[in-house]
């Protein structure tokens, strides 16, 4: 694992430094996060090498996050409550009601002078 920090600002470099700085998952100067020791990874600290100060630690297991029932059954956790479902909107109303509303006239054109 990597323990990747955010030491410089990216506010002056290329929107393409300040696109990596942000998927690597840093977002404010002095924030640490631990990313997996890949390739990717180690091209994107590359290309911003210079705002970034970055260590090696030790992996450590993380507990996987509940999200459903599926994982809960898994790992014996509670899962999420589940969302409500959308309200029905009211029926339309009957064809009736439109045949009595009154016709619109049509604009009066104006008529070229001569």
């Amino acid at each position: 694992m990597l323990k990747i920090t955010l030491v410089k600002s990216p506010i002056a470099n290329t929107p393409r430094n300040r696109a990596i700085v942000q998927s690597l998952g840093l977002g404010k100067t002095g924030r640490s996060v631990l990313q997996h020791d890949t390739p990717s990874i180690r091209g994107m600290i590359h290309k911003v090498k210079h705002l970034l100060q970055v260590e090696e630690v030790e992996d450590q297991p993380k507990a996987p996050k509940a999200r459903g029932k599926k994982a809960a059954a898994r790992t014996g956790t509670p899962a999420a409550p589940a969302a409500k479902p959308a309200k029905a909107k009211a029926e339309a109303p009957e064809a009736e009601d439109t045949a009595e509303k009154p016709k619109r006239k049509p604009a009066k054109k104006k008529e070229d002078a001569e």
